[in-house]
């Protein structure tokens, strides 16, 4: 898939674990475990936005595309 999600680097140069991320965001740990690990089909907008307010980071830090 040429989407790559870099949720876990920047969670850990954050030093964030994923229960902590999750309860701020406001979603399950499974659900931010399936964005981790890129089986995720869509991410809402909001999510997204609130999970760049927690890490203080870019869309762009987190979602990355590379050609097959």
């Amino acid at each position: 898939m040429p989407i790559i999600v870099n949720l876990d680097v920047m969670m850990a140069k954050r030093k964030m674990s994923s229960q902590e991320l999750a309860e701020k965001v406001g979603i399950t740990t499974a659900n931010l475990s399936i964005l981790k690990t890129g089986k995720a089909k869509a991410v809402r907008f909001s999510t997204l936005e609130r999970i760049c307010e927690e890490l203080d980071c870019q869309p762009g830090d987190i979602l990355e595309y590379k050609r097959e």
